[in-house]
């Protein structure tokens, strides 16, 4: 069985683990981070000063998919988007390297989807997928994802998707 928890400072070990190249780092949103390679601290760091921010009080929220055993396998984070509660953001989604393609991607933003709008009671969910990114583009699009607009931006052009709540099953 699979489950979601918050974030915790450890788990950013295991998240720079992930992220053994550019190409991924640049993939996951890597370059909000600064450059290429990553490490644990500059994870947590940028965590923390998100969650400290007092402009927008509770508006960042880091995740961590788990398996039975405890051990963490995927990553992303929720975010309200300009003080609007009921827009939420996913962003920063990653699973660990050697588990791709097994579905965990998936039950993990299944998971996601479920905490947005069942509990934080939200009408929208966004995130961005880079269009050279084709398996994370069709992940999120078998969760409902629609996609809205391409955004062109470095070092990619970005697909803009959302799944409101009356799309949501």
């Amino acid at each position: 069985m699979l489950s979601l928890r918050p974030y915790k400072s450890c788990d950013s070990e295991t998240i720079e683990k992930w992220i053994r190249d550019e190409e991924v780092f640049k993939k996951w949103g890597g370059l909000l981070f600064g450059d290429f390679p990553i490490t644990a601290g500059t994870i947590d760091d940028m965590y923390r000063l998100n969650n400290g921010k007092c402009d927008e009080p509770d508006n960042f929220y880091p995740w961590v998919l788990f398996d039975d055993e405890g051990t963490v396998v995927g990553h992303f984070i929720m975010r309200y988007m300009h003080g609007d509660r009921k827009n939420l953001r996913f962003g920063w989604v990653i699973v660990d390297d050697s588990l791709r393609g097994k579905g965990y991607g998936n039950r993990m933003l299944e998971l996601g989807l479920k905490y947005a709008f069942e509990i934080l009671n939200v009408d929208k969910v966004t995130l961005g997928v880079f269009e050279n990114n084709e398996p994370a583009h069709k992940c999120y699009s078998s969760l409902g994802f629609k996609d809205k607009e391409v955004v062109i931006k470095e070092p990619w052009n970005v697909i803009e998707m959302e799944i409101n709540r009356a799309d949501y099953t």
